[in-house]
């Protein structure tokens, strides 16, 4: 199987990831859609690092007009600012002003746009979009928003863009059948990022990092050494290996870092060669186990649902309280309210109030919690996400003498379509078993059955 090693002993940038793989052989003119899209472009030389010859790789202004945000601050050093000899396309005349922090800093959405706008090969556009998925879930968990909401700052602006697109385009040039990382270096102490000074890994490095299927290490030195965009981009392509896997090597190349560290050449390694074919089953398990602990779809299997869960436990909440509940807090943003009877200390009777939310919406529902019932306490438990279906809801219209009555029927599937479970809405259908005189379970039994007979049959 042909197998990619990268091998980050002193971490991993975008910049440094293309500069990998051009150096094990991927074309860099495989990356002129960025070029097309954006207005920058790349420029590709070589620099020595402790005496280990390697690739650089800069995104640049472009002479087209680009839009800058003066506040911008971007502290990783990794990214870019090596000097170069050359550019990927010699007749492209341009500035040689880094990139870095040009162009509008975009939301995610915005940035999904962009990438689907750019008409890559799928393969390409599918990589580049896993990748800022995971940026997208780190820095929504970061700070707390919905996923489509997240805006971000240093990597939604043109140059990290063109570092992911850019090795989803070099790393499909490649042609790898598999892409392994060994623990990758994350460095130490601190840096200086738009919102302030962060401890060494960023907050949205580590939240990538529990999310994806490699392991990081501190140090060996205090700077960081693992930027997001450099994890989310390993996230999204390799499986994590604890050393450099059995390996028939054909090819070895370095991609540099911009700093010079006294002791370690700041290089990420990338081997190209045979690697030993691991059995289907385990590698399939281990696969879809990576994917789904980074929020990405896996085949056949429920969606990633970030979540706070706040529970409460009452000795004294009157029933007209309790049955309250449900309503005030779904209309403070919960999403599903259990309440469970329970025995309390001295062997009080009490219940068990179990909130689900999302993060964002966690202190303002518990406040309204607090409020509603007097608990002079509401704890938040350690669930992070949940497993959900993809919902969709259909409208089925039941005829009764000469009469059509609308019904919503949700229909729940896993995350390549298929369908699991089909159930009416009670409320509709009691509405309908009022009005028609039909039991409310005839009813359910015939709306479902309608939908069930509209679904695409396999």
């Amino acid at each position: 199987m042909r197998t990619l090693v990268f091998d980050g002993r002193t971490g991993a940038a975008g910049d440094m990831i293309c500069a990998a793989l051009i150096a094990a052989g991927a074309d860099p003119d495989a990356l002129a859609p960025v070029s097309d899209a954006l207005p920058v472009r790349y420029a590709v030389g070589e620099v020595e690092k402790n005496g280990i010859r390697a690739t650089t790789v800069d995104v640049l202004i472009d002479d087209r007009t680009v839009e800058t945000d003066g506040d911008h601050d971007h502290g990783h050093d990794h990214d870019h600012g090596h000097d170069h000899g050359h550019d990927n396309d010699p007749s492209t005349s341009g500035s040689d002003e880094p990139a870095e922090g040009a162009g509008v800093h975009r939301s995610y959405r915005e940035v999904v746009d962009l990438v689907e706008s750019m008409g890559l090969p799928p393969a390409v556009e599918s990589t580049a979009l896993d990748a800022f998925e995971l940026l997208g879930r780190a820095e929504a968990s970061v700070h707390g928003t919905d996923l489509d909401e997240t805006h971000f700052h240093e990597v939604g602006a043109d140059d990290a863009i063109a570092d992911v697109v850019g090795a989803a385009l070099l790393l499909a040039d490649l042609g790898p059948e598999r892409v392994v990382t060994t623990p990758v270096a994350a460095g130490g102490g601190t840096v200086e990022m738009s919102h302030g000074t962060y401890p060494v890994p960023a907050p949205a490095t580590t939240e990538i990092a529990s999310r994806a299927g490699f392991r990081i290490a501190g140090g060996p030195i205090d700077r960081e050494l693992l930027t997001p965009t450099g994890a989310a981009i390993l996230g999204a392509v390799a499986d994590g290996f604890d050393a450099v896997p059995d390996l028939a090597v054909e090819r070895a190349g370095y991609g540099a870092g911009d700093a010079d560290f006294e002791r370690h050449p700041n290089v990420l390694r990338a081997l190209v060669g045979d690697g030993r074919e691991p059995g289907p089953d385990g590698d399939r398990e281990k696969r879809d186990d990576d994917r789904a602990r980074a929020g990405q779809p896996v085949d056949g299997r429920l969606a990633h649902d970030d979540i706070a869960i706040l529970e409460t436990n009452l000795d004294d909440a009157a029933p007209e309280v309790l049955g309250g509940l449900q309503e005030t807090l779904s209309r403070a943003g919960a999403r599903d309210v259990t309440i469970v009877p329970t025995t309390m200390k001295k062997s009080r009777p009490g219940h068990l109030v179990k909130v689900i939310c999302k993060p964002a919406d966690a202190e303002a529902v518990a406040e309204r919690l607090a409020r509603e019932t007097g608990t002079l306490g509401v704890r938040q438990s350690g669930a992070s996400h949940r497993w959900i279906a993809d919902r969709a809801f259909e409208t089925a219209t039941l005829r009764v003498d000469g009469e059509d009555h609308e019904v919503d029927v949700k229909v729940a599937s896993t995350t390549d379509g298929e369908v699991y479970d089909v159930s009416g809405e009670y409320d509709d259908a009691a509405a309908v078993a009022e009005a028609t005189g039909l039991p409310i379970r005839e009813v359910l039994r015939r709306v479902e059955a309608e939908v069930r007979e509209q679904l695409p049959r396999e």
